[in-house]
Order: C-alpha cells, then structure tokens, then sequence
C-alpha cells in the first residue's frame, strides 16, 4: 500500500477503522497473522473480536453538524481552565488551556475488547534459583495468556525448560494443577499436548484439560487415564465440592501405547454444550468428537492442567512433558465495553487562552469530520487490529499501524520492557535535535506503555517526542517517570501521596499515570506505568487503554489487573497523575 502523504493513508484507513470491527479490515492472509500465532482450526467457537464501531451513519448526521455563522467561546469555572465553544447552545469544542487535546463530539463509538488467542510453547527456564524461594516462578507467564498458577503439592514439583512445562508426580493420590489466571473465561475452544516419561506401574496416571475451573475441587476436566497395560481412556467429568461426577462413560481411545507419546486433548464448550475429542499428536486430529455432552455447573472459569498418580502407583516419579497449551478462541462473559461520542483531537500548538480567527478556523474544520482521532488511533493497536504500511517519509515501507505486543521475552519468559514507537516500526529515528536512536530487531511489533503512548500522540498526531528525559516541557519525554513531570500540557490531578487523585475533571485522551510497582520506589514515588483514558464502561466504570506485560500489548482489559480507575484493583489504588497533553 502506498501514498503520497503518511497523513492521508491514514486518515483515510482509520476513518474506516472506527466504523468497522478491527480484524474486517485486512485480507484474509493478513487477519491470521495478526490474530494469533496460530490458525484457528475448524469447529469450534468464534471469538468476539476487539472492534471499534459506529452507527451507520447518513448524510442527515453530516447535516446536522452544519455550524452556524457564530460560534461562542466561554471560559469555564475551575482547574484546569477550560474554554467551551459552541453553537446554537450546542458545544462543539472543549479546549483546555495549555494543552493541545482538544475533545470534541463526533459519532458514538463503541469501543470493545475479548480475549485474544495465544498458545504457549513453554520457550522459558523456571525456576529461577538465584531468586529467593518465595519470589520465584515455577510455571511463569504464558505468550499473551495470563499468569500460571501451580497448586499441589510441592513447588518443586513444578518446572519449565525451554520447549516444555514439566510436573513431576512425586507421590501418588495428590492432584496437581497447574491454571491460568484468568477466571472469567465462558466458551473456548482449547487443546493440549503433553506425554508421560514412563507407563505406571500399579494404577494409572492421568492428565487432563481443565475448563471452568473455580479451584482445585470445583471444575471441569477432560481426563486422558494411561494405564499399566498401555491402553489410553478418556474420560469427562466434573468436581464440584470433591464430587466427581462422570458426564459420560469412559472410551478406549487407544492399546499398547509407549512412554513418551505425546497427546492432544481439545476441548470446545459453547455455552452449556462441551465437546471433546483426543488423539496422539503424532497423527491428525479426528473428524468427529469424542464426546458431545451438555453440562452449566461452572457458568465461566480458568483453563489449564491437572496431573495424577493414581493410589498405588508404584514406579513414581513419573513426569508430565506439556509442550504446547494453545487457545484458539475463546471469550469473557463481561468483555469490557466502552460507548461515547467523545472524539480526541490535537492542535498544531497549545492553547493560550486566546480564541483566534485562526483557531475557528481549525475548529470548524473539525466539526462532524471521521477522520482518526486519538481514540481511533489507539485502537489499532488491540488484538486483531490489521496491519498498515507506511507509504513515504521517514517510516516509509514500515508498519505503523496493526496489533501490536509488549517485548520480548527474556530466557525466564518476563517481557521486557524498552518498546519504542520506531522499534515497533523496525527502524532508527532522528529526533528534531539531532538525536539519534537506533533500532531493535527484537521488539519489532512491540510497544511498551510509553512507547504505546508515544506512538499514538508523537508518531499519529504530532506532539513533539523526546529522544530521552527531556526537562523543557515541551517534548514527551520517552519513559513515564519522566512524561509525569515533564510532559507537555497540563495537569489534571496528582496524588497527595496518601490516596489516588479523584481526577474528576478527566476527559478522554487524558494520560493516566501510575506508580503500579512500589518496589522500585526511591525516596519519593515513582511512576512506572502510563496509560490513555479511554472513558466509561456499561457498568460506568472509568477504563484506560495502556501497553501490558500480561497480555502482551495494548488493552483495556482486565487480564492481570482491572483497567479501571475506580475500585480496589492495582490501578485503581496507585493512579498517581492525571495528564492532559
């Protein structure tokens, strides 16, 4: 794809954007790249996408937006000083003085967010033995999946090294679950593959696929038994309070299978319907399901492993290799929602005050247009977003607009942060000061939160960008313990240092800054995250957009942390400044 002028491919791209879901807009070839690291296979659940939509919209809309020959300027009361523009009664413009966001209305836009697929081929080594017992991680993080949680009955009993997460049955009679933190989960279409290092001797040792999981006694699972003989059962039960209930009878899936085979158990459940099918994962998937069943008991839940030596079981340790957990659609009962009619607009200079001719011009040219705004912008980066070339300019042939993660991962699996908007891209970057950065091939696709941030005000809508710290206040500095003190703008709200800031004059494209991590705290608080408010959710929440670790990118989600402003969460709690650029 290519242009004359970066600004008008994208303006002209991301006018569409807003008014369709975000994985409709690229061919089918570039959808599945940037969906997930896997194609989706036939017969299971469809996810709801990230999207951001309008109402259709017809020329009576455009004619309402029609401005009359006056428009009036009314400064408003309180901090900061606001000046209201509007006509015939109706306001047109919010401009803050000082600042160079202005917030305007446009078409309602409906902004949402599901869970994205992953799948996690364990490319890590945990623990970590130079860390503290009670600080490491035996299973760590997945790609883009969550946290995993280990229970039962020793840490120790869990491990990954690279290509596989390991569970070593050390006693027999002991569940061990391994799950992923993400409890809210409803249909899914999930598999698994793993294989024990040896066929049990004196009663069986299973694995299985845990769906709907609420704890360790209350769950589903789809369970491969691998017997003393050989032979591989499959079974699909439910535990509820220690009760297990068999929701079909068992099948001989296979007889005289080796140790060291590898296994995939699928699941698919849809609403109450679950299905199950499971095979070695040497060969092809079966046609038809194993097991089509019905069952509501858990509602939602977690998804992730169970491993047993069964009472007797006499050559232990016996050892689960998983080396691939991969989800390949899958949904949140309460995905996060977001409708307002709020557009983000950013002037060529900060607003003095002063309502100029000039400025009315700008304005007016405003009114009614669908062109991208900051909102717009930052979307394109969620989950399913389609990729977008640069045509010329300093980014020509780079990727500036599509899905993006967070870092790379390091040998433990943590992302890394170090994400700028031109790594993203693959490419260096001269800074108007002469400055320059170079690249870094490992985070090309990948934005930290202030590179998130960056990118969509620096890179999109103009701010001037900092190569570094930046004290002038007139660059956005590069890290967010910087732009708190040094960004251009106003500011909306602080913290006091004893509560979060109530932030009541927020408005949307606001930044959001937090002291989320108190460990790294020196003598006074230090900010360590920042994101772009987005406005409220249906349940009148206020939810910000912001580049995570968790999962791995752009969200407004609640994977690991709620995105919200309000309540007891993370964020919530340490919301430390409110910045208007």
């Amino acid at each position: 794809m290519t242009t004359t002028s970066r600004r008008g491919l994208l303006a002209a791209f991301t006018a569409s954007a807003a008014a369709l879901p975000l994985g409709a807009l690229a061919s089918p070839a570039a959808r599945a790249a940037a969906a997930a690291p896997h194609a989706a296979p036939a017969g299971g659940p469809t996810s709801p996408r990230s999207a951001v939509t309008t109402a259709p919209l017809d020329a009576s809309w455009f004619t309402g937006q029609t401005l009359g020959a006056a428009l009036t300027a009314t400064v408003l009361p309180g901090t900061p000083a606001r000046t209201e523009v509007t006509s015939g009664g109706r306001r047109i413009a919010l401009l803050t003085h000082g600042a160079r966001t202005v917030v305007l209305p446009g078409p309602e836009r409906t902004f949402t967010e599901d869970k994205k697929p992953f799948a996690d081929d364990f490319g890590r080594t945990l623990p970590d033995p130079s860390l503290p017992e009670d600080e490491r991680q035996y299973w760590g993080s997945s790609p883009g999946g969550g946290s995993w949680s280990v229970l039962g009955p020793a840490a120790s009993d869990y491990a990954v090294t690279p290509g596989t997460g390991l569970i070593a049955l050390t006693t027999d009679y002991a569940s061990r679950h391994a799950t992923l933190r993400d409890d809210r989960i409803t249909d899914v279409d999930v598999r698994s593959t793993a294989s024990f290092d040896k066929v049990p001797t004196g009663q069986a040792c299973s694995y299985a696929l845990s769906f709907g999981y609420q704890d360790t006694r209350n769950h589903y699972r789809a369970r491969l038994s691998f017997l003393t003989s050989g032979a591989v059962e499959l079974r699909v039960e439910k535990e509820v309070a220690d009760a297990v209930t068999q929701l079909v009878p068992a099948q001989t899936l296979a007889t005289g299978v080796p140790a060291g085979t590898p296994w995939t158990i699928r699941v698919c459940r849809e609403g109450g319907r679950i299905r199950v099918r499971a095979w070695p994962a040497g060969g092809a998937e079966p046609a038809a399901w194993a097991v089509d069943t019905a069952d509501a008991t858990f509602p939602r839940g977690r998804v992730g492993l169970r491993a047993l030596a069964n009472d007797g079981c006499s050559n232990l340790p016996v050892t689960l290799a998983v080396s691939r957990f991969q989800v390949d659609a899958s949904s949140w009962d309460t995905p996060p929602v977001v409708t307002h009619g709020d557009w983000v607009r950013v002037l060529p200079e900060p607003f003095d005050g002063t309502w100029t001719p000039s400025l009315e011009q700008t304005v007016r040219g405003w009114a009614g247009s669908t062109a991208p705004d900051a909102l717009a912008f930052a979307a394109m980066f969620l989950a399913g977003a389609p990729d977008v070339v640069c045509g010329a300019g300093p980014a020509a042939g780079s990727r500036v607009l599509g899905e993006s993660g967070y870092g790379y991962l390091d040998p433990q699996g943590f992302r890394l942060e170090g994400a700028d908007f031109h790594e993203y891209m693959g490419i260096g970057w001269t800074y108007p000061d002469g400055t320059r950065t170079g690249p870094s091939q490992r985070q090309v696709g990948n934005l930290d939160c202030s590179g998130y941030t960056r990118m969509v005000f620096g890179h999109h809508l103009g701010v001037p960008l900092a190569a570094g710290e930046d004290t002038s206040g007139t660059r956005l500095p590069r890290r967010s313990r910087d732009m708190a003190v040094y960004a251009p703008g106003v500011r909306v709200d602080r913290t006091d240092g004893s509560a979060p800031p109530a932030a009541d004059r927020i408005q949307p494209g606001d930044l959001v800054l937090f002291n989320a991590d108190s460990g790294d705290d020196g003598a006074s608080a230090t900010v360590d995250h920042v994101g772009i408010y987005l406005g409220r959710d249906t349940a009148g929440g206020r939810r910000f957009l912001s580049s995570r670790k968790t999962g791995n990118g752009p969200t407004m989600a609640d994977l690991g942390g709620a995105s919200l402003l309000d309540g007891t969460g993370t964020y919530a709690r340490t919301l430390h400044t409110v910045h208007r650029l």
